[in-house]
């Protein structure tokens, strides 16, 4: 069996050829979601370049671009989509982050006491700003929030919400992300995912 020499990376820190083990590793060891494959040769590494691989694990887009209607603007496929989904409200909260155009999961938060939809879309955001800015990627990202977006373009949660001892840790982690957002300037385009016309995000957890 020939041994593999070159790598191909569609998902990663940085895509495409590399020429060793140690080059690719660079690009994939501990990155979320990670797609690469081994090859003999480079034209064959080239040539899956630009295919999609087949990997069954792979997620499933959760939009197809064939479904729209013709003149219908069309979403950033290149980009990452966050949510965030509530029990109650307030209630046990959570949110995610995933790739659009493969529905691959690349974050998820702790499952959150006595807090509420709008808090986790804004965490959603900042978390993704950090994730991104610690993996030096540079995606554009999509949420269905507009209190969420609101809010982080003004650096503050400004949830009507009472802290109490339930949801103490959850306040501590809003105070976190308020730092960040002082503290940081790396910032990628934040967008209003069109669900009226796209349907839910694909970060959606599919609880409605």
């Amino acid at each position: 069996m020939a041994k593999n020499k070159f790598y191909t990376v569609w998902t990663g820190r940085q895509i495409g050829v590399f020429n060793s083990w140690d080059e690719c590793r660079l690009q994939v060891e501990g990155f979320p979601g990670a797609r690469y494959k081994g090859f003999p040769t480079r034209e064959a590494a080239e040539s899956a370049f630009k295919s999609e691989p087949d990997f069954s694990s792979k997620s499933e887009p959760k939009i197809s671009l064939d479904t729209l209607p013709e003149g219908a603007p069309r979403p950033n496929m290149i980009s990452i989509a966050v949510d965030a989904a509530c029990s109650g409200n307030p209630g046990k909260m959570e949110y995610r982050g995933v790739f659009v155009d493969t529905g691959t999961e690349l974050f998820k938060s702790p499952v959150f006491e006595g807090g509420t939809n709008n808090i986790g879309e804004f965490l959603a955001i900042v978390h993704c700003l950090a994730w991104q800015q610690k993996n030096k990627l540079n995606y554009p990202i999509y949420s269905d929030s507009v209190n969420g977006q609101k809010w982080v373009s003004e650096g503050l949660c400004r949830t009507k919400l009472v802290e109490t001892q339930k949801n103490a840790y959850l306040f501590e982690v809003i105070r976190r992300a308020e730092k960040w957002l002082h503290d940081n300037t790396f910032r990628v385009p934040i967008m209003k995912w069109r669900t009226e016309i796209w349907g839910e995000i694909p970060a959606d957890f599919g609880r409605k």
